[in-house]
């Protein structure tokens, strides 16, 4: 199968026409309006889609596609996982990653020592935060590491090698 990012799960329907209320799960709820079309996963089934249209309410985007005509059908799509190629993703700015791309990628110092691999990523209100868990941890009771993202801290990122190489600044293994 190819390469998907998720950017939304099926909540709920909206009303009598079909509509379907999405709970986003991308940086970007405009992303929506950008669609032809749609594939919604369950387990390994995946059934493509026709977009019509997306609008914000609240929290939630309300999407309408061609195929869905009423709330019946709506209803059968309500847990369905809706996901773009990477050919479709959001084109990134220099020195921005797909959070996908990250994931599971090894992590080494400037000096060469071997970090562990991330194994989350925290955002906050300034800068996201990456949990570093070494490999050894669960032998050794070594805690996660957590390595904030910004230049000072994150020198280089191969996404290719998956590979990380960062700069601990003082302070950042005690925490």
């Amino acid at each position: 199968m190819s390469d998907y990012f998720q950017i939304g799960t099926i909540v709920n329907t909206h009303g009598l026409q079909g509509e379907l209320r999405v709970m986003p799960s991308t940086d970007d709820p405009g992303r929506f309006e950008l669609l032809d079309a749609v594939e919604i996963f369950w387990d390994s089934d995946k059934v493509k889609y026709t977009f019509e249209g997306a609008r914000l309410h609240k929290t939630l985007i309300i999407l309408k596609l061609k195929e869905v005509k009423d709330r019946t059908a709506a209803e059968k799509l309500v847990g369905g996982v809706i996901k773009v190629p990477r050919s479709e993703a959001i084109p990134l700015e220099d020195n921005e990653y797909y959070q996908k791309d990250l994931l599971d990628m090894a992590v080494v110092t400037d000096t060469g020592e071997e970090l562990g691999q991330i194994v989350q990523i925290i955002e906050t209100g300034a800068n996201d935060v990456y949990v570093v868990r070494p490999s050894n941890a669960e032998e050794s009771k070594i805690k996660d590491l957590l390595i904030p993202a910004i230049k000072d801290c994150i020198l280089s990122v191969s996404v290719q090698d998956k590979l990380m190489t960062v700069r601990l600044m003082e302070g950042l293994r005690e925490l």
